[in-house]
């Protein structure tokens, strides 16, 4: 066992040497959302974990960006911990990554997280991470060990012209979305943006398509399977747009954001009013999600797009 997890730890840790110039684009008043998987090890067992959370940036000092944790869980193997309060930072211009604070069973047990992460290579999209650090319960202490994507979202000038400013705030429902054996199914599925700010959604597809706001689909829904079990009476005791609920839906609606039927060919603009993190999807075709964050003090609008992966 002790073997098994030094050349974890060593693959983990040796990757931070792959990194000495690079540098992850962080900045004040941004959202991302932080997605990977590992493993959580003690001397008698190995424990699958995931973790997936959703940050936003505060003010910078030096070198050193502070954030908050808006949303999110932690799990081992199917126990799911949800975010009670975390807080971190990027250090050295986002070369590193450290999280620490508290995590909430279902039983309401509190348990504690210590990660910190290094940067390990970079795209246009988003950026890899390697993370190694502890989560202690109160029955065990676990070393933690992590791969995880920060995603990266393009900042739009909001001086931009109209036409600009029309493009950069239209989302396509793209055609052939309504299958999942297609990798895009919206033309931007990661969004960040003021409070106020409206939406033109676009559906290019050949079918209708209809999207909500809710709360659920973590990491272990049924999504894969398209067998989703969504509850449309709002649940006023979940959180709008938490990633993870404890009930017997996958997915909850929350009453923000109802497109109705969007037929072939037409359109919809919604306005996104209320500050917090967004989960919308397509009712009929639950694959379909978009993840979203309305900033208070933002000066940006962000629109990010990556390759949907299916259950994430």
């Amino acid at each position: 066992m002790k073997t098994v997890v030094f050349l974890l730890a060593l693959l983990v840790i040796s990757s931070g040497y792959f990194i000495n110039e690079s540098f992850a684009e962080i900045s004040e008043n941004q959202a991302f959302l932080l997605e990977g998987s590992g493993f959580a090890v003690t001397e008698e067992s190995i424990r699958v974990s995931e973790i997936d959370l959703g940050l936003s940036s505060q003010k910078q000092s030096g070198s050193t960006i502070n954030f908050v944790t808006e949303d999110g869980f932690v799990t081992l193997d199917n126990e799911e911990f949800v975010i009670s309060k975390l807080n971190g930072k990027f250090l050295r211009q986002g070369q590193y990554i450290r999280i620490n604070g508290n995590i909430e069973s279902s039983n309401g047990f509190d348990t504690t997280i210590s990660f910190f992460g290094r940067l390990v290579e970079e795209s246009k999209d988003a950026s890899v991470y390697g993370f190694t650090g502890r989560i202690t319960t109160p029955d065990d202490s676990y070393k933690v060990l992590y791969t995880t994507k920060l995603s990266t979202l393009s900042k739009i000038d909001k001086v931009a012209t109209e036409t600009k400013k029309s493009d950069q705030n239209t989302i396509h429902i793209l055609k052939g979305s309504s299958s999942q054996t297609v990798t895009k199914y919206f033309s931007k599925d990661r969004i960040s943006l003021e409070p106020g700010t409206t939406i033109t959604f676009v559906n290019d597809d050949i079918v209708s398509h209809k999207i909500v706001s809710g709360a659920g689909l973590g990491t272990h829904s049924s999504v894969l399977s398209g067998k989703v079990v969504i509850c449309e009476q709002q649940d006023t005791k979940v959180k709008a747009g938490s990633s993870y609920i404890q009930s017997n839906c996958d997915f909850t609606l929350d009453g923000r954001i109802n497109s109705n039927e969007i037929k072939p060919g037409e359109s919809i603009s919604i306005k996104f009013t209320e500050t917090g993190f967004y989960r919308l999807l397509d009712t009929n075709y639950p694959w379909m999600r978009i993840d979203g964050y309305v900033f208070p003090s933002s000066t940006n609008l962000v629109l990010g797009t990556t390759t949907n992966q299916q259950g994430n």
